[in-house]
């Protein structure tokens, strides 16, 4: 009996030792996998320097399927668009934050990377784009790139909205605002087809924009966006501009639930920020 064990020991060892043998052949003899590490340009050291090693933001500007939707016609934005787009979120989005929040407000509380895109991403509809996605507070997706114009403010305006509206999305996974007082100011009138309407009639509803109309979270981080993207001159001539009273003293209503969230989950003075913000729109046009 312990003969018949060892016999099959010396088998079972044999066999091993011939897959062994067969695998070792199977293998190729050079890997094709690509070891080598990629040489930093000009602009990937600018992004180390602005945004990596400040904020621990990364920035994929260069083609990656698995990041981008399939199903649109996108496509990586032209070289020369990234250093410029990159210029005016840090200018107006992450100085703006880190003088009134403090320094290290955006390092703590921000997006770990950004994607870029350099064409228009139409929706189904046919009729409406997408700007941006922020995608689980963790990476924003940044459409448009090769059409931002820095000397343009309406083009710089609509760029930086996308960032200014994506990060409240984040600031309240961070926090959560008054939901419930919120949703008793214009409970009647959100939409699963926010631009059936133009923005001029989704403010005599009590809304910044149509697009607020989609549900609560959008309707608090557009008001909140809409504010930051507008002098307090523009806004007032915003409100001025509706027709319908009870439409502005429920854009008002949502406008203190905004700037006590900011003071009371960030202790950041709200106008201040939106001040801030426009003082460096200002400064990125002149430049």
């Amino acid at each position: 009996m312990k003969i018949i064990k060892q016999y099959k020991k010396l088998v079972l060892a044999v066999g091993i030792i011939a897959l062994a043998s067969c695998a070792h052949e199977d293998q190729p003899n050079e890997s094709y996998l690509d070891f080598t590490q990629k040489v930093k340009t000009p602009l990937d050291i600018w992004i180390d320097q602005n945004y990596i090693d400040p904020y621990n933001i990364s920035v994929q500007y260069e083609w990656n399927q698995n990041v981008i939707e399939q199903n649109r016609f996108l496509y990586p934005p032209a070289i020369e668009k990234v250093q410029p787009a990159l210029e005016i979120i840090k200018k107006i989005w992450i100085d703006s934050y880190s003088v009134i929040g403090g320094k290290d407000f955006v390092k703590i509380i921000a997006p770990r990377d950004f994607v870029l895109v350099g064409g228009v991403n139409v929706n189904p509809d046919d009729v409406s784009n997408t700007l941006g996605l922020a995608e689980g507070g963790k990476r924003i997706s940044l459409f448009q790139v090769d059409y931002v114009n820095k000397s343009n403010r309406a083009s710089v305006t609509q760029f930086v909205h996308t960032i200014q509206h994506e990060y409240v999305h984040i600031l309240n996974q961070t926090k959560p605002f008054d939901v419930e007082s919120w949703a008793k100011i214009t409970p009647n009138d959100y939409s699963s087809n926010p631009f059936g309407i133009t923005d001029i009639e989704a403010r005599k509803l009590g809304f910044v924009s149509a697009y607020a109309r989609s549900n609560y979270t959008e309707d608090f981080a557009e008001t909140a966006a809409i504010i930051l993207l507008m002098s307090k001159a523009e806004y007032d001539a915003l409100l001025a501009s509706i027709t319908v009273p009870a439409a502005v003293t429920a854009i008002k209503k949502k406008e203190a639930i905004v700037v006590q969230y900011y003071r009371d989950a960030f202790n950041i003075d709200f106008y201040a920020l939106r001040d801030e913000a426009q003082k460096n729109t200002t400064a990125v046009l002149n430049n």
